[in-house]
């Protein structure tokens, strides 16, 4: 179609000599007539593109000349030269006509142009005033901006490389991989070498705890724990071993059996051969075949260790708690809920209590014996007896006299725990957290031990009208937690001497026992200044005048429950709705509202 133009155009110059002046408007014709909807052709920049137009047109000026004498041929190749230079979006894979010349960007096509553009130097169309040679000088004048505009991103592109990842030091990439979660950690270390080494770094794994399947052998795994300075280790299944993790991580300092059933004495054996001194915390809860064997293992080779739970070890017996107190003199906190067979003689053991000896008749020679008896965990700071039916006052008598830092007690469950025992425990001044959870002989009379007797008062229980007629806290018992939950024996006349003695009380679960509203206002009032909890759920008798007697004594009061109160109406909690300092009212099944 372009050479039927170009000679149609090369008749129609014969008869008509202003046929110079549209020239370019047949050129525009032939450029679009050529154009091709789908072209295989890839994208050009804006500088090679505005360089392609520039040559093309210089030489379309070039043969014009030519062209106007009669040169068909020579035009018609110029005139696709400059239709390829105008579609500045696209060109063809190959382009001879701009490697030929080198034109490529940079000084050589900067120089080119100025020696083959008309108005610049060495020019042919210098005198020509077409639109398309004002369009070639604005092309022209474009192409030296994204030259220099080019120039200026390349070299921000080489002072940003310098604040890339790869540049990073190791300890800004640790600050950054501080934020990431444990997944997320473990995925970004497998990206490379580098970012391993910024991720094993001790600090991002602070507090974590490896939670492990023993399959199969993977010593390996142990040595990349111990890289990323982690020591503390939960075992949720065991199949394999404990040998290869304990001798793997020689730090270790928590370590977590919970759950793991077919745990017996000789895994423990085969994995406790030597001393731990690191070891901390150890969790054997659930672990029902775990015997008194294991615990001299553990006496014998983890000597600092500070807590233990044996939480539903049932084959643990009082054999066992001698054996406790005469290796791990550092235990804190000890668990033994559920350990039906240890009795008041256990107790003692633990407490170091010479009645506890029965091994000699001779008492005098065994109590100045250096033996384990004698000592006891005298650091014990937490005890759980929970569920032990065989401990009776006994057991709690050999817990004032022998275990002094014990802070926190629970005894729920314990159903041969009677008001004598709570008139041991009051004497103790450590005392701060006691759990009588359903221990169905506690009455009105032993809460009014609690609080009645001095934490100063030693075993002296004469002092309890001092103490009524003080009310302070430095003369009222240290207790600040206190649960007699469905001991149906406490009812409205214990609730005086919970007022008057137990002073620092914050938290106060009452649920399912015996009181009503005289109970629970005289609580508010005598309380109202420190109790953050109280739990009256299950509490038939308690009704809407309770309730505003909490909404206008109590000022710090952050937490209720009211689950199961059947005579509590709108109308008693819209009164407890108006409490600025109140969070929760339950009146479901431990559902917060």
């Amino acid at each position: 179609m372009a050479s039927v133009l170009s000679g149609w155009y090369a008749g129609y110059h014969h008869h008509n000599a202003a046929a110079a002046a549209s020239y370019h408007n047949l050129f525009n014709i032939a450029n679009f007539i050529e154009y091709e909807p789908y072209p295989k052709r890839r994208k050009l920049d804006h500088k090679t593109a505005a360089a392609a137009a520039a040559v093309a047109y210089g030489r379309y000026h070039h043969q014009g000349n030519v062209a106007a004498e009669g040169g068909a041929a020579d035009f018609e190749l110029s005139h696709k030269e400059v239709s390829r230079a105008n579609s500045s979006l696209y060109r063809p894979y190959t382009h001879d006509s701009l490697n030929s010349n080198g034109v490529n960007g940079g000084k050589k096509s900067s120089k080119y142009l100025q020696d083959n553009v008309p108005g610049g130097k060495g020019g042919h169309g210098a005198g020509h005033g077409h639109h398309g040679h004002d369009r070639l000088m604005l092309g022209h004048e474009e192409l030296d901006q994204e030259c220099g505009h080019e120039d200026e991103l390349a070299a921000q592109v080489q002072d940003q490389g310098k604040y890339t990842m790869e540049n990073l030091f190791p300890e800004i990439l640790s600050l950054i991989f501080n934020k990431l979660d444990i997944q997320s950690l473990g995925r970004a270390a497998q990206v490379c070498s580098r970012w391993r080494d910024a991720v094993y770094l001790k600090s991002n794994w602070k507090g974590v705890t490896a939670k492990l399947h023993l399959r199969r052998s993977n010593p390996t795994l142990y040595q990349s724990l111990v890289r990323r300075g982690i020591n503390s280790l939960q075992i949720l299944s065991l199949r394999k071993s404990l040998r290869d993790p304990l001798s793997g991580m020689p730090n270790l300092e928590c370590l977590n059996l919970s759950g793991c059933y077919n745990l017996s004495d000789s895994a423990l054996d085969t994995a406790l051969n030597r001393d731990l001194p690191n070891l901390r915390v150890l969790n054997l809860s659930l672990c029902k075949e775990v015997t008194d064997n294991s615990l001299g293992r553990i006496a014998t080779h983890c000597k600092n260790l500070e807590e233990l739970d044996l939480g539903g070890c049932s084959k643990i017996t009082n054999t066992g708690l001698l054996l406790i107190s005469w290796g791990l003199k550092r235990i804190r906190r000890l668990n033994l809920r559920s350990c039906w067979q240890i009795s008041d003689h256990g107790i003692g053991h633990l407490t170091g209590s010479a009645a506890a000896n029965g091994e000699s008749a001779a008492a005098g020679t065994q109590q100045q014996n250096s033996g384990p008896p004698r000592g006891g965990a005298r650091h014990l700071e937490e005890l759980c007896l929970q569920d032990c039916q065989k401990v009776t006052d006994e057991s709690l008598k050999h817990i004032s006299e022998g275990l002094p830092r014990v802070h926190r007690l629970n005894l729920s469950f314990c159903l041969s725990v009677t008001d004598t025992g709570l008139k041991s425990l009051a004497a103790m001044p450590s005392l701060r957290d006691l759990n009588l959870r359903s221990c169905d002989n506690v009455s009105d009379i032993g809460v009014g031990f609690l609080g009645t007797t001095s934490n100063g008062g030693g075993s002296n229980n004469n002092g309890g009208s001092n103490n009524n007629s003080s009310g302070s806290a430095s003369s009222g018992s240290p207790l600040t937690r206190l649960d007699v939950s469905f001991c149906d024996r406490v009812t409205d006349s214990s609730m005086a001497h919970v007022g008057n003695g137990l002073v620092n009380l914050t938290s106060l679960s009452l649920s399912a026992c015996g009181i009503t509203d005289v109970g629970v206002a005289r609580i508010s009032r005598d309380l109202g200044k420190v109790l953050e909890v109280l739990n009256i759920g299950q509490c038939a008798k308690v009704t809407d005048e309770g309730l505003a007697a909490i909404a206008k004594n109590m000022r710090v009061l952050e937490s209720v429950d009211l689950y199961g109160c059947t005579n509590v109406t709108a109308k008693g909690l819209k009164s407890l709705e108006k409490m600025k300092t109140l969070k929760t009212i339950n009146r479901g099944l431990w559902h917060q509202f």
